[in-house]
């Protein structure tokens, strides 16, 4: 068993910047203890899947200080609107 944090966003028109903080973003959640993996498609929708070992892991990764920063910016310039959903997974299979 693991977690989903799953977000999904309608950007803005602006660019200036976005695609830098979305790689260091990648980046620093991978440092993060806790983290399993990522997902992420861009298109009408932007939506990113984020897999985490606990609760405990994905609340250290919302209150990272540059998480935090790049929350504020998406707020501010990036985003029209986004959802977080947080689900626990108790079952996988692929093909």
């Amino acid at each position: 068993m693991y977690y989903a944090v799953i977000f999904t966003s309608t950007r803005t028109e602006v660019e200036e910047g976005y695609a830098e903080m979305a790689m260091r973003m990648v980046e620093l959640a991978k440092q993060q203890a806790g983290f399993i993996g990522l997902e992420s498609a861009r298109s009408e929708i932007g939506i990113t899947v984020s897999y985490w070992e606990s609760l405990e892991a994905i609340k250290a990764w919302k209150d990272n200080t540059e998480h935090l920063l790049a929350q504020e910016k998406g707020k501010t310039t990036w985003y029209k609107n986004y959802k977080v959903r947080i689900a626990k997974v108790e079952r996988e299979y692929e093909f």
